[in-house]
């Protein structure tokens, strides 16, 4: 029985696409396997099948700051150090 298909073309940026072909290759998944997945349980479901949430403020601001950073393209801090005692400084260790 003959099946009736159609292409589908998105454009996406290189290296999310490059990305997200090595971690689908990992699970044993091509691009064109991970998109009709997709589209399968939007079918069965008839919903997104990812929560989708408006980020709270804490969120948002943390979004802000990671694009000024990579914008400025500075690192909040200098090094593994600095890095590793506000870690610990914020779980309360």
């Amino acid at each position: 029985m003959a099946t009736n298909t159609s292409m589908l073309h998105v454009r996406i940026d290189e290296n999310i696409k490059a990305q997200a072909n090595e971690a689908l290759a990992s699970m044993g998944l091509t691009m064109a396997d991970a998109v009709r997945l997709f589209l399968h349980r939007v079918v069965a479901d008839q919903a997104f099948p990812l929560e989708l949430k408006v980020p709270n403020a804490a969120t948002r601001a943390a979004m802000s700051e990671a694009r000024a950073i990579m914008a400025e393209r500075r690192a909040r801090f200098t090094n593994a150090d600095e890095l590793l005692a506000d870690l610990e400084k914020d779980s309360g260790q």
